[in-house]
């Protein structure tokens, strides 16, 4: 923020990413009583719809949000509470399989 506390200054990327998502890890592992893990698999692929909000608008200086993965927004921004129903789900389904 400016000095004056009312304009917004933009922000972000990794710096401000990465903080967010282990805080979210942290409070998924909580949630589901055990680690999340490696995530990237499920988030490429079962979870690339549906737990990551699109951005679709917007532009990081070198590069414009589009549908789908682009190298600005990458698939989005995660949904907590669908990526927990969907963990809940995916590791349910895991330990059925014996896996």
């Amino acid at each position: 923020m400016h000095i004056d506390g009312k304009h917004l200054e933009p922000i972000g990327g990794t710096s401000a990413a990465a903080p967010l998502w282990a805080a979210l890890i942290a409070r998924l592992n909580e949630g589901l009583k055990a680690r999340c893990g490696f995530l990237n698999p499920l988030l490429y692929g079962r979870f690339s719809s549906g737990v990551l909000r699109d951005i679709t608008t917007g532009n990081n200086g070198a590069y414009v949000a589009s549908p789908g993965w682009d190298p600005c927004t990458g698939l989005g921004s995660p949904n907590g509470d669908q990526l927990f129903q969907a963990l809940s789900g995916a590791g349910a389904q895991a330990r059925a399989a014996g896996g």
